[in-house]
């Protein structure tokens, strides 16, 4: 387990608070953690354990995707108490001035931030106590 958190999930989830979280992204790392998982623990593919199974075995209850949300958030948290005039925060709320392209727009990473702010039940202007804020990032999300 040791081993896993020093090595594997350190690296997959290097940079991970500013990465668009869209559905093959999300599939991609999962596939990858679940590879080093079965690895690491000598669980061939065709032995046909079911990825629960596995997590339950090694003693994960977290996802690595839900991980990623819980840094996303945080990192959002810290540059909403900067002031006006750093550049990260300037970077956060810049909008370019070109058109954009035909079609439907991509998902940004704004709307993940807010998709995972809406499941935690977390609201604009909460990060400023961060004390609440770290509570809520580490919630559970709504299960239906």
């Amino acid at each position: 387990m040791n081993i896993y958190n020093a090595l594997i999930k350190s690296s997959l989830l290097y940079g991970s608070e500013t990465w668009r979280l869209t559905e093959n992204n999300k599939r991609r790392v999962e596939a990858t953690e679940m590879d080093a998982l079965r690895r690491s623990s000598r669980i061939s593919r065709k032995e046909r354990i079911r990825k629960v199974t596995i997590r339950q075995q090694i003693g994960l209850e977290e996802t690595i995707i839900k991980e990623t949300e819980q840094y996303q958030l945080t990192w959002y948290g810290h540059v909403q108490r900067m002031a006006e005039g750093r550049l990260p925060k300037i970077a956060l709320k810049w909008m370019p001035k070109q058109r954009r392209a035909r079609g439907r727009p991509k998902k940004n990473w704004m709307e993940g931030i807010r998709k995972a702010m809406h499941e935690r039940y977390l609201n604009e202007g909460q990060w400023e106590d961060r004390k609440q804020w770290s509570l809520g990032v580490g919630q559970r999300r709504k299960t239906y």
